[in-house]
């Protein structure tokens, strides 16, 4: 496949013989470098924090749903990983697959049961460093009421001041895989796969 680069006279002449000065790219304000954490007690930035979820369908495709705009709060205290705490909640409302039939299926009783029980909630119980930037993150899953004990595998995505408002941020990509009979949603299992592959992209914002 041929590559093509765009000349600054072909962009002239899109911009209908205007010549446009772009602005130098920024700098990115993120940085892989763990120093760049202060520590301290952060709350989650809804805006850029998902979490995807994944599933088998019939064997034949793997699935997959968000839910967005969760709240939480993260205290990381630098000196002893261990002691961190990390506690996220989800508005089972925010749940998309991008296909509203499915959408509302998974707001049922025999599912989610989003009427009755409208949040789900993580709660840690543990901390264990691995390595220079990872963690295993244990804590109780909460979801239509049951709570069950979780591991979430996390590691360091970046940290730094954000542009915008100045503000400290940090994020963190996390995964782990649950069973959803688990909580109470067993239905179709094994058609629709019981195992379900969480990955949690998540900003926290000093």
């Amino acid at each position: 496949m041929r590559k093509y680069l765009i000349s600054a006279a072909a962009l002239i002449a899109v911009a209908g013989g205007t010549v446009v000065i772009a602005q130098a790219p920024m700098a990115v304000p993120g940085s892989k470098d763990v120093a760049k954490v202060t520590g301290g007690t952060y709350s989650i930035e809804p805006s850029h924090t998902q979490i995807v979820f994944a599933y088998d369908h019939m064997g034949f495709t793997n699935n997959m749903g968000v839910i967005t705009q969760p709240t939480g709060t993260l205290t990381l205290d630098k000196a002893n990983l261990s002691a961190s705490k990390v506690s996220i909640t989800l508005p089972i409302a925010n749940l998309t697959t991008g296909i509203p039939a499915l959408n509302e299926h998974l707001a049922k009783p025999e599912f989610f049961d989003a009427a009755k029980f409208p949040t789900a909630t993580f709660v840690s119980t543990g901390v264990k460093p691995d390595g220079a930037t990872g963690a295993d993150i244990t804590g109780n899953l909460t979801i239509k009421g049951i709570t069950k004990p979780v591991t979430l595998d996390a590691e360091f995505y970046g940290a730094g001041a954000n542009p915008m408002n100045k503000k400290e941020n940090v994020g963190f990509v996390a995964t782990g895989t649950i069973k959803r009979s688990d909580f109470g949603m067993g239905g179709f299992v094994p058609v629709v796969g019981d195992n379900v592959e969480l990955k949690i992209i998540v900003a926290f914002q000093k």
